[in-house]
């Protein structure tokens, strides 16, 4: 097999297939196995190309490899000898299998349409599509000793496709797999499942997802974004894993995790780290490093994260002994002991990196935090220059690292707009009460206002000293006014240029993408398990959950049309299967649903046959 590229004379369409050649009749002739999609640039091209390569590897694996050890094919063979004589002695009982029903032989399927009623609807598309791209990536074969552990195997893979199609509790999943599914599962039976994903199977999961990944890309992934957050508990008691901190949710009195994710530029996973509730958002940072080093086997990559993770201390330490990267960290050990994570106690536990790797970062910078004489210098316009008719960009020396801040127009525009914006509802705010008990929640607006002296007077003339009174600060509106479409970025990387560097940067979102989906589409949160095992089992299902959605929504942008995962999920969840009741003959057929165009492309291009027929069952 060969991945082949065809050109459209004068078009820049070019078609990427998948080809087999064989001998006939002494002549070699070419059958196309596979279709992958049409490239309209080399971007797409090189994609497309890099899909085909994944698929190819696998449709050879599958040639190679047998199923089954010699053995258990004899016993295949036994069995499937007595069958075949049962069917023989029984060949008066209409057959089960549409597949078996000959086509001329319409008679079981002659039914009077008054005597049938429909006993029930099953949604198919899930497990189809989902279920195959779920054994694809190899997450059947997760749990230790999967031949040991079928009912697990199996368990867990319906676990995983329920929070794709229709996030709940593990007590919920169970009885929307039997409502709307067809699929049985004992409640406790999923309890005993998630406490066989240890962390040897978490740590298995990673390596998993991020094989996956890096195969799409031909093992070039140069670029990852890091980002986290925290994920609360309907609880108010914490352990040594769930604990109060800083909550991204507004949960504050409420324990919590938090979770990093490391992703592509494509929103691709890579690896995901969970981390006791109180851990700082910046430290997390230098375990994912060290992760990348240890179990990604990534030579080269530049680490992009927004302001928070990459703080003054951790620039610090990043580049302390060596650049890029000198040091690791120990590795992070679930136990019951107290881990503080701060600096003082991190210096102590660093050891030398392999300088062969060449790891570079690019963070967000808090410009408007700096030191006097390089705001000064970022605020002269003078010394930016013209990427666009959008962009301006200047570079600065800093703490012997390199600043870049773009001017954006676009960017100062809505800055301006959101500020007036704040200020409209301030000035509202303070025309209703002045007072300083009034504002003391309005936390959003607290920099555009300040305190004003008293003016009234007690009955003896003296100036009262508790009536005291709010204002707006013009001055601070102003100073607020001269950074509207600045923006800066702080790296070590001395290879990218200016335009790289903010490309690679503004592809930020595509982390911050992947938590919304984690959060709101797959409701990874609240949590409402207790055991820290069973935490970390529930994240490892949201993960692998995440990596499918991720995994789809790409193959579907490359081969067909960008959609979005509630789109593709949408769709797949249209796809049903009526089970009708013949009351008269006591048959039952399944009859599938309309699907959409959409649909269709999305069965074709995973190779999951579609049946539009209704079949006995």
């Amino acid at each position: 097999m060969f991945v082949r590229v065809k050109t459209t004379p004068k078009s820049p369409r070019k078609t990427v297939q998948i080809v087999e050649s064989k001998r006939v009749n002494g002549k070699v002739k070419q059958r196309i196995v596979q279709y992958i999609g049409v490239a309209l640039d080399d971007n797409e091209l090189e994609e497309l190309k890099s899909l085909a390569n994944s698929i190819k590897i696998k449709l050879e694996l599958d040639e190679q490899l047998p199923l089954y050890s010699a053995k258990e094919i004899e016993k295949l063979e036994e069995y499937s000898n007595k069958n075949k004589k049962s069917k023989t002695a029984n060949s008066s009982n209409p057959p089960q299998n549409p597949q078996n029903i000959p086509t001329e032989d319409r008679d079981a399927y002659n039914v009077n349409l008054l005597d049938v009623i429909e006993e029930d609807r099953v949604i198919k598309g899930i497990h189809d599509v989902y279920g195959k791209m779920y054994d694809e990536l190899g997450f059947n074969r997760i749990l230790a000793n999967p031949a040991r552990n079928v009912a697990s195997n199996r368990t867990l893979k319906e676990i995983v496709l329920s929070r794709v199609a229709n996030p709940d509790s593990k007590r919920g999943s169970v009885l929307d797999l039997e409502e709307n599914y067809g699929v049985n599962l004992d409640l406790n039976a999923v309890y005993r499942m998630m406490d066989k994903l240890s962390d040897k199977q978490i740590l298995k999961l990673n390596q998993t997802a991020y094989d996956k990944t890096r195969a799409l890309f031909e093992d070039k992934i140069d670029v990852v974004y890091f980002d986290a957050t925290t994920l609360y508990f309907e609880s108010f008691d914490e352990d040594e894993f769930k604990k109060n901190g800083y909550s991204k949710d507004g949960k504050f009195n409420q324990p919590q995790v938090v979770l990093a994710l490391i992703v592509t530029k494509s929103g691709l996973p890579i690896g995901y780290k969970a981390f006791s509730g109180d851990t700082f958002d910046g430290h997390t940072i230098l375990y994912a490093l060290q992760d990348i080093q240890e179990h990604y086997k990534i030579d080269n990559v530049v680490f992009v994260a927004d302001s928070g993770m990459f703080n003054k201390n951790n620039l610090e330490e990043f580049d302390k002994v060596y650049k890029p990267f000198l040091f690791k960290y120990k590795e992070y050990k679930w136990s019951s002991q107290k881990i503080k994570y701060n600096l003082i106690d991190q210096q102590k536990q660093y050891i030398t990196f392999n300088k062969n790797y060449n790891i570079t970062y690019i963070v967000g910078a808090r410009i408007k935090n700096m030191h006097k004489t390089i705001k000064t210098q970022i605020l002269d316009m003078s010394n930016y220059k013209d990427i666009d008719d959008n962009t301006k960009v200047a570079t600065f020396e800093y703490q012997g690292k390199k600043l870049v801040v773009t001017h954006s127009k676009k960017r100062a525009k809505k800055d301006k707009f959101e500020r007036e914006k704040g200020i409209a509802k301030v000035k509202e705010r303070l025309q209703k009460s002045s007072s300083v008990k009034s504002q003391l929640s309005n936390s959003g607006y607290k920099k555009y206002i300040e305190l004003e002296k008293p003016n009234s007077t007690d009955k003896e003339g003296n100036k009262a000293a508790c009536d005291i009174s709010l204002v707006l600060n013009q001055e601070k509106i102003d100073e607020d006014a001269l950074w509207d479409g600045l923006k800066g970025i702080i790296t070590n990387n001395t290879k990218l240029s200016n335009e790289e560097l903010i490309h690679q940067y503004s592809n930020l979102w595509q982390v911050e993408e992947s938590f919304r989906i984690t959060k709101h589409d797959l409701k990874i949160r609240p949590i409402y398990h207790w055991k820290p095992q069973r935490v970390k089992a529930h994240l490892a299902i949201s993960f692998m959950a995440y990596t499918l959605v991720r995994h789809l929504e790409h193959r579907v942008r490359l081969q067909y049309i960008k959609l979005s995962p509630e789109k593709i999920r949408k769709t797949l969840l249209s796809i049903q299967v009526s089970i009708l009741y013949d009351k008269k003959t006591d048959k039952k057929f399944a009859m599938p649903s309309k699907i959409s165009n959409d649909a269709k492309k999305i069965y074709k291009l995973m190779g999951v046959q579609i049946r539009t027929k209704p079949y006995l069952m």
